[in-house]
């Protein structure tokens, strides 16, 4: 995984998905926010890393026993073992949290391996632990059952649907208070510039409505002095 730039990684972490998700609409993008999904930590940093995923499916008891683990090939344990650096690791739960998609000491190596962050459609098991780690995460609630129960992991690293989004491997996520956005691979660096751009304009705009001014002619900028007016301030602010 190379295809995100350190410069577009870091200008979605000045972003919001808010923002990102206009900017994939005006591209006609409408189903990049994985729903249902919100972070264990509120507050933390901008969550922003290439994907790379898990697939599950519904388990089948007979291929499901705990001495599954045994097996170093396991998929859930291998795909946490081969989930690069700076990647964020999607797991596709088929938004099912009767079990856990993964626990703490999982989502605990994943850190040190240096991923940038964890989302499931279904729930983490260790929640409080995986909320405390120095890595974002989502998913949709606490679930104490270990996976095999109701999960049975079965491909790494293909195209998944989390939370009735698409993800593809290489897929660029963000995740943030509102929750996780996915940007496909090839327009990512277009979204972000754009995303840059609108966020400085909001960001105007948040001003002068605190001052008092109308959104009339300003949020959508129709008014050719709420441009000019912008431009002052951009000058004066830098940005």
């Amino acid at each position: 995984m190379s295809g995100l730039s350190e410069g577009t990684r870091a200008k979605l972490k000045t972003v919001s998905t808010a923002t990102l998700m206009t900017a994939l609409y005006k591209r006609g993008f409408r189903n990049q926010m994985i729903q249902g999904v919100l972070p264990l930590k509120k507050g933390g940093a901008t969550m922003v890393g290439e994907a790379f995923t898990l697939r599950y499916m519904p388990a089948r008891e007979d291929l499901n026993p705990i001495t599954v683990f045994r097996d170093r090939a396991h998929p859930q344990r291998k795909a946490v073992e081969e989930c690069p650096p700076g990647a964020v690791f999607v797991i596709d739960s088929r938004k099912d949290a009767r079990a856990a998609s993964a626990g703490s000491i999982l989502a605990t190596r994943l850190m040190v391996r240096g991923c940038a962050g964890l989302v499931t459609d279904g729930g983490f098991r260790d929640a409080d632990e995986i909320a405390a780690l120095d890595m974002p995460s989502y998913h949709v609630r606490p679930s104490a059952p270990t996976n095999l129960t109701i999960h049975q992991a079965i491909d790494i690293n293909v195209p998944i649907g989390c939370g009735d989004a698409p993800v593809f491997p290489g897929d660029v996520i963000v995740g943030d208070g509102d929750g996780v956005a996915v940007i496909p691979a090839h327009i990512a660096d277009a979204v972000a510039d754009e995303a840059v751009e609108m966020t400085a304009y909001e960001d105007f705009v948040t001003e002068e409505v605190r001052k008092g001014r109308s959104i009339l002619g300003l949020y959508p900028a129709t008014d050719e002095q709420s441009l000019a007016d912008f431009a002052a301030w951009r000058k004066q602010t830098g940005r």
